[in-house]
């Protein structure tokens, strides 16, 4: 019985002990025991990539250009000798102009997180469209970067109420338009007699850097304009047979472009139409012929031939001031008076658009303007009245090609609305890779 008692007591001991190693570091069955911990170090902050580098890496200094800020200026005034600053123009020269830093401009100067920091990239954009980059320590180099274009196809249209350019702008679209739809039209409509309800459409081109930032109008695919209840259409064709290599022509294959302009002048006014019993104040009120047309514009705008011709005289006169007189053929000349100075000498050959002069004040005359004569045959006559010719007609096989062409566009020229519109239809880079 004793020895009964011990074997128990003594049983009973090794399970006591064999509790008290579990309960402190001894491994208990089917648990696993937690190893030491190792510490995770915290993530690295993102990155602030621009311009191709991790702006996070850097302490960032803005700044502008100052009247007489030079690149050698800025790098001395930020610890970097002129020694070092002349290897580094030396060394980035082709692939970076650094002598042309314009007024206003910003730069970025990126310096090292050092007890002294000493400046590493310098980043400067001349335009919205590119930026240059300056590595200025260790392995010196420069790079000039194009950012990508993005080619956004636009629509508009609108209702006039004034005049085209205001029009556009209430439209929230770029005055660049109304220059380009002048241009389309300056055969066809005088667009200071544009009358209230005229309407028009338009599909063209925009392009833009960072998705969003207009940098100008690419180009006019197709445009209607409503003046006078006639509904005018004009297409964009290209091809290497046409003697410009872009030309518009409406619906039915006739080109718009004629052998003149209406106008010598963009967007002026007429203040004086060919008026054989008009009165003129200079002379008394007395009634005296006035066979010209007068352009009203501001001094230095520039005055255009309004057609192909050679300059047969260009000189000064007491009335006319400043003048060039041009022959476009054995049928037609043109006559531009008062200029203010003349870019042509007798002989030269000018094309139709080209700038012969540029509006004045010289000779009789009370306010800037262009005095625009024109004859037919020898005699002095109203062009405005004159059935012009027109160009040379598209060929009969590229009049295939270009209807076949302007089929689709026509249809989505017509399905837009008159009512004020201003939208996105199609967009893609520059390298022609679509982004719809």
């Amino acid at each position: 019985m004793k020895q009964g008692l011990n074997f128990s007591w003594f049983f009973g001991g090794l399970i006591f002990l064999q509790l008290l190693l579990w309960g402190s570091c001894a491994e208990v069955p089917g648990e696993t025991t937690p190893s030491a911990v190792t510490p995770v170090p915290p993530p690295p902050p993102p990155k602030d990539m621009q311009y191709g580098i991790d702006f996070n890496l850097y302490e960032v200094k803005e700044k502008k250009i100052r009247r007489g800020d030079t690149f050698g200026a800025i790098m001395e005034a930020h610890g970097i000798d002129y020694p070092e600053v002349h290897t580094i123009v030396k060394t980035v020269e082709k692939q970076v102009n650094l002598k042309r830093l314009k007024k206003g401009k910003s730069y970025t100067l990126l310096f090292t997180k050092d007890s002294v920091p000493t400046p590493k990239y310098m980043i400067y954009q001349p335009d919205v469209s590119r930026y240059w980059v300056v590595h200025l320590r260790d392995s010196i180099y420069g790079s000039t970067v194009e950012k990508p274009i993005t080619i956004k196809e636009q629509i508009a249209s609108g209702t006039i109420n004034n005049s085209l350019y205001e029009t556009m702008m209430d439209a929230g679209l770029s005055d660049a338009l109304t220059y380009y739809m002048s241009d389309i039209y300056a055969w066809s409509i005088d667009f200071f007699r544009l009358q209230k309800g005229d309407r028009f459409k338009v599909i063209y081109t925009e392009k833009f850097v960072d998705d969003s930032l207009s940098i100008g109008i690419g180009r006019i695919k197709a445009a209607v304009f409503e003046h006078k209840g006639k509904e005018l259409y004009a297409f964009e064709f290209r091809s290497k047979k046409l003697l410009s290599g872009v030309e518009y022509f409406d619906q039915n294959a006739k080109n718009l472009r004629r052998a003149f302009l209406q106008s010598p002048v963009k967007f002026s006014r007429i203040s004086s139409r060919y008026n054989l019993r008009r009165r003129i104040a200079y002379y008394g009120n007395r009634v005296r012929p006035h066979k010209g047309t007068d352009f009203a514009a501001a001094v230095g705008t520039p005055i255009m031939a309004t057609a192909n011709g050679t300059v047969v005289a260009s000189g000064y006169t007491k009335g006319n001031g400043n003048y060039v007189k041009l022959k476009h053929n054995n049928t037609y000349a043109t006559q531009y008076l008062h200029m203010k100075r003349r870019n042509v000498r007798k002989g030269d050959f000018v094309k139709q658009g080209d700038i012969i002069g540029w509006v004045g004040m010289t000779g009789y005359t009370a306010g800037p303007h262009v005095c625009y004569r024109f004859w037919k045959n020898g005699r002095q006559v109203d062009p405005f009245k004159q059935k012009l010719p027109e160009a040379k007609p598209i060929s009969i096989d590229l009049k295939a090609t270009f209807l076949t062409q302007i089929a689709p566009i026509k249809t989505a020229l017509d399905c837009i609305s008159y009512d004020n519109v201003a939208a996105p239809l199609n967009s893609y880079t520059a390298n022609g890779i679509s982004k719809n």
